[in-house]
């Protein structure tokens, strides 16, 4: 896969998921600066994790471009929608599943190009597509979705893990990259319309609940 194409795919993905930054932050009426933090978080937060533990230079202080996409997406998206709250809480999932699925894929291959194993390759392309995600979340007061029953990371780490073995088959990385994110992105999409979910772990705790029950 060229590297042009990589790198329009990287700035796509960046403004989606300063999109869906934007549009929590309008939602929680945060003044300006908030709006680009929340976006700027949501972008670029897990490729800068990702890079920080791939000990390799951080991809937006070497091209600033990113943060003018981020900065711009922001602006616009605040002139353009005049009220977020009444915006359906599906329309940020959407947005936020197409920026999971893109990141996830093209963090696993950035990790695969750097010589990672197929393991590492996927955690880092499931960090690079939900970590963003999660500090936005958390900057909110939100439990973050991929602490939570949702499909999310489980859809990340599937197309990353999709990417691998479609690389080890020898198909084409233009054509694996485009199927593994196809198959992250239907799977955390069925997740958001059919409410699809893991079973949660729950623990009852007897002495407490005996303790209750006597009083």
């Amino acid at each position: 896969m060229s590297y042009d194409l990589i790198y329009w795919l990287d700035l796509f993905g960046v403004a989606i998921f300063a999109l869906s930054g934007t549009l929590m932050a309008g939602r929680y009426q945060l003044d300006p600066f908030g709006v680009v933090v929340l976006a700027a978080v949501t972008a670029i937060g897990g490729g800068t994790t990702r890079d920080i533990i791939l000990n390799v230079p951080v991809f937006w202080l070497a091209d600033p471009t990113y943060l003018y996409v981020i900065l711009l997406t922001a602006l616009f998206t605040i002139l353009l929608v005049r009220k977020p709250r009444l915006i359906p809480k599906r329309f940020i999932m959407v947005a936020d599943a197409f920026g999971l699925a893109l990141f996830a894929v093209l963090g696993t291959q950035k990790a695969l190009a750097l010589g990672m194993p197929a393991s590492v390759a996927i955690v880092m392309g499931t960090m690079t597509g939900a970590f963003g995600g999660m500090l936005r979340d958390v900057l909110c007061n939100v439990i973050p979705m991929i602490l939570r029953q949702e499909i999310y990371a489980t859809a990340a780490a599937l197309g990353g893990g999709i990417f691998v073995l479609l690389v080890k088959l020898d198909i084409t990385e233009t054509l694996a990259m485009l199927l593994a994110i196809s198959v992250a992105l239907s799977l955390r999409l069925a997740a958001v319309y059919w409410r699809v979910s893991l079973p949660a772990f729950a623990f009852v705790d007897q002495e407490l609940t005996n303790k209750s029950s006597k009083r």
